[in-house]
């Protein structure tokens, strides 16, 4: 094998460690590609990728630093290590060299990397670096001139330029475990961060959940002071209506998730309620969901509570014979509809603006958070009319 192969299998070694290196700078950008789309859409985990998970995953671990290995040490064996003459395999040297590298690899990836890198501490890290570099292609020359290859000349074309390969190679080595332990330190980080961020929407919505009960409760004694005084007999039903409310509100507002269906019966008892203050007041509950899905459909609970509750608030005022709430509910394309329908006078003024625009925020906020942009709400105020159309994926 004359000189001109033996260089082009060398180069050609180092154009495969420099393409597997490549190939690792582009998993690192999709890696960001993949976490800000995790991030905007809260869709796919990062580490659902196989070839990151290989990377970074523990389970991973043995099979990672094998491969490695294995690849490094085959490199060398096929493109440093073969006699030009007889096509002898230099094992001594082939072992020094692969004994440096992997010492070098390991040294970087869990000495250099977190003491000095990962701390920002840059320029330490590439005095240490450089340092480490120069002692092991050192320790190589003095190797191989003393022990190995006495008689070789260090000055030789040839040798100068294996001399250079292995530079090249050590600093691609160093350039991939390095990349290799930012990554895994970029996917815990980012893995941290989810955790933290869907706690935070956790209690974000609890906290939501629990403004919006307080103003509906509120409402309920309301009507049961005024029934105290008016009918004593409607009073008790509305109290034992009350009874019920409290224990959906106990066992079904702590879920995430309810049935439709029980959510449609607390609207019905909430409006019923009213009703029986006001019994001219013309109350609809209109149900165009099939019967044979209706039980497996689920949604947050408490979700058209406010907009029921506003509702009846633009009631007050207005003539017990022109008074309604229209509210229609149906499904169409995986998407359910809730539209709510009610009379109001043109001069309306809401005594409990404050709580009344907190419920409407407190809501939006809520649904701003469970569907992000995949909700349409749509609120229309007329002279005479209030108009509540929202739209959500099921």
């Amino acid at each position: 094998m004359d000189v001109q192969v033996r260089f082009c299998i060398i180069n050609s070694g180092i154009c495969i460690i420099y393409i597997a290196c490549q190939v690792y700078v582009y998993i690192f950008v999709q890696l960001i590609l993949i976490n800000t789309a995790h991030m905007r859409y809260r869709s796919q985990k990062m580490t659902d990728n196989q070839i990151i998970n290989f990377i970074v995953d523990k389970r991973y671990r043995v099979w990672r630093h094998i491969t490695l290995l294995i690849t490094l040490f085959l490199h060398l064996y096929y493109s440093t290590f073969i006699d030009a003459v007889n096509n002898d395999i230099n094992y001594p040297g082939l072992i020094a060299v692969f004994i440096t590298f992997t010492i070098m690899f390991y040294i970087n990836i869990y000495i250099l990397v977190p003491t000095f890198f990962l701390k920002a501490e840059y320029p330490l890290y590439f005095l240490c670096l450089i340092i480490l570099v120069v002692t092991g292609l050192t320790s190589l020359v003095f190797t191989f001139t003393n022990y190995i290859k006495p008689h070789v000349n260090i000055k030789d074309t040839f040798e100068i330029h294996r001399f250079y390969n292995g530079a090249v190679i050590s600093i691609i080595i160093i350039l991939i475990s390095t990349l290799i332990k930012l990554m895994q330190r970029w996917v815990k980080d980012n893995e941290r961060i989810a955790a933290l961020s869907n706690l935070t929407l956790s209690m974000e919505l609890n906290e939501l959940k629990n403004q919006i009960n307080p103003h509906f409760l509120f409402n309920i004694l309301n009507n049961i002071k005024a029934l105290t005084r008016s009918n004593p007999e409607a009073a008790s039903v509305v109290i034992m209506k009350l009874s019920e409310f409290l224990r959906y509100q106990l066992y079904e507002n702590n879920e995430d998730k309810t049935l439709l269906v029980s959510e449609i019966n607390f609207l019905s008892n909430f409006v019923n309620l009213e009703k029986i203050r006001r019994d001219s007041l013309s109350i609809t509950i209109q149900n165009d969901v099939d019967p044979k899905i209706l039980n497996s459909i689920f949604i947050p609970p408490n979700l058209f509570t406010t907009f029921v509750e506003n509702a009846v608030k633009h009631n007050v005022s207005v003539e017990d014979t022109d008074a309604y709430i229209r509210i229609q509910i149906t499904l169409e394309n995986s998407r359910l509809q809730f539209i709510c329908k009610n009379s109001k006078t043109a001069d309306y003024h809401n005594p409990d603006k404050k709580n009344s625009g907190l419920g409407l925020n407190n809501i939006k906020r809520r649904l701003l958070l469970l569907y992000d942009k995949q909700y349409n709400l749509d609120i229309n105020s007329s002279d005479h009319e209030y108009i509540v159309n929202l739209s959500i994926p099921v």
